[in-house]
């Protein structure tokens, strides 16, 4: 008896597991690989070129205010702006993931500061529409996984008083502070160097 029931049983799994096993084939979809999608793994050089010329305008920028020279730091960031503009970002579309509206988002932010900084006539206050467009180019160069030379992510610990930080990037690891630099009216050369490094910008 306990034979015929075992017989039974194994019948009953074989014509189930059958069936389930022809319904997935024919439902398909839910059980295939589900597509990644494609991400921008590598830009064009015409992108690459465009970011590296734009870069060398924000560092003339940073030692602009590292000599706390205010006409040229306004020259460079005029530069600075129209090299921005040449960036070509539509190719940023090509990534499904869309980083293209978070970068632009970023883009933005970064011209709209340094449109900003032109309006200043005070060097504290072109110093921090200065930070702010720092603060926007760090998370850019994230988003669209920079592919140029190696930057480093920097910061001085009291930029605008003894409790307030400011962060900028070099594209070296030697720290040449550009919110105290080689003129300041209190500190005048001593803190040309304070500051640390506090992140490598590179590609992934």
């Amino acid at each position: 008896m306990k034979r015929i029931l075992l017989t039974v049983l194994f019948l009953i799994l074989a014509v189930a597991g059958y069936y389930w096993y022809k319904f997935s084939q024919e439902k398909g979809g839910d059980n295939e690989p589900k597509q990644a999608p494609i991400t921008l793994k590598k830009h064009s050089d015409t992108f690459n070129a465009a970011v590296e010329v734009a870069m060398k305008s924000y560092f003339d920028l940073s030692s602009a205010f590292v000599d706390a020279d205010t006409a040229k730091a306004k020259m460079s960031t005029q530069k600075f702006i129209q090299l921005m503009d040449s960036i070509p970002m539509e190719e940023l579309k090509k990534d499904t993931t869309g980083i293209y509206d978070v970068a632009m988002n970023d883009f933005s932010n970064i011209k709209a500061n340094a449109a900003s900084l032109l309006t200043q006539t005070d060097i504290t206050e072109m110093r921090k529409d200065f930070s702010m467009v720092s603060e926007n180019l760090y998370p850019f160069f994230k988003i669209v996984n920079y592919e140029g030379e190696k930057m480093y992510w920097q910061n001085c610990p009291m930029a605008f008083g003894d409790d307030k930080s400011a962060n900028w990037i070099s594209p070296t690891k030697e720290i040449f502070n550009p919110y105290l630099g080689k003129n300041h009216p209190e500190y005048k050369g001593t803190m040309l160097h304070c500051g640390m490094v506090k992140d490598t910008i590179k590609a992934k």
